[in-house]
């Protein structure tokens, strides 16, 4: 392992993050999106336009293009980060929350019929992730597919947010629950949770594979998250009958 290695903090990461290379993710478009959504006869009307997007990133980096960028990574971006990066590390962002609001029936991890659930940031007492290095010179490349996936809609608002690890405190880019967004749903019990990752299904698999996904980074990381474990037992409740 050599210093340049992007996993020379966290070996046992490597297996279980997705090559850019294989990711749905890499080079993402919102054409890319609208596309599937009407091969599935999904909904397109929520999706924000190229200009929407590419503005909402120009305003967001404005002043940051010349320089590394550190990326928190709190979902599917810890398995699935679809971004070249040089270096990973385990953060906490103290001001920062992890939790099950995202309600997806647009035909990710979910649709009308099996409405799905997966993570959303929010202000709140401490997230555990991970944070992505991307170099200076491929910011402006990387940034565009990261914003077409995290901004196609109006779930999540661009911010810069405190992370701590273990070689230091970053700064670094965070996509936060939107609660003026119609899927952000903070009203939902615990119970309504489960059933939802339990059922929900879109083209990028299941909304309890999503959770197990994040199970298993925990787990390696020796992260105790008392939501996801609670979660994690009771959709296997669920889903075994």
């Amino acid at each position: 392992m050599t210093t340049n290695d992007p996993f020379r903090h966290h070996p046992g990461l490597r297996a279980l993050i997705k090559p850019r290379e294989d990711s749905f993710f890499a080079d993402f478009h919102v054409d890319k999106a609208i596309e599937i959504g009407k091969q599935h006869g999904r909904a397109t009307d929520w999706i924000l336009t190229e200009a929407e997007i590419e503005a909402d990133r120009a305003q967001a980096l404005a002043g940051r293009m010349d320089r590394d960028l550190w990326v928190f990574a709190y979902g599917s971006l810890m398995w699935d980060p679809a971004v070249r990066f040089t270096e990973v590390r385990r953060g906490f962002a103290p001001g920062a929350e992890r939790r099950f609001i995202l309600f997806d029936i647009n035909g990710a991890r979910g649709t009308e019929d099996q409405p799905g659930l997966m993570a959303a940031l929010d202000a709140g007492q401490g997230c555990h992730g991970l944070i992505f290095r991307i170099a200076a010179r491929d910011v402006q490349d990387e940034t565009r597919s990261l914003w077409h996936r995290e901004r196609l809609g109006e779930a999540y608002l661009p911010r810069f947010i405190s992370v701590e690890t273990d070689h230091g405190t970053e700064e670094a880019l965070a996509f936060l629950a939107n609660h003026a967004a119609g899927n952000i749903r903070g009203d939902l019990q615990h119970d309504e949770q489960v059933r939802l990752i339990a059922t929900g299904e879109g083209f990028l698999g299941t909304s309890r594979e999503y959770l197990e996904n994040l199970a298993a980074h925990f787990e390696e990381m020796k992260i105790e998250d008392a939501e996801v474990t609670r979660l994690v037992t009771d959709v296997r409740a669920y889903a075994s009958g």
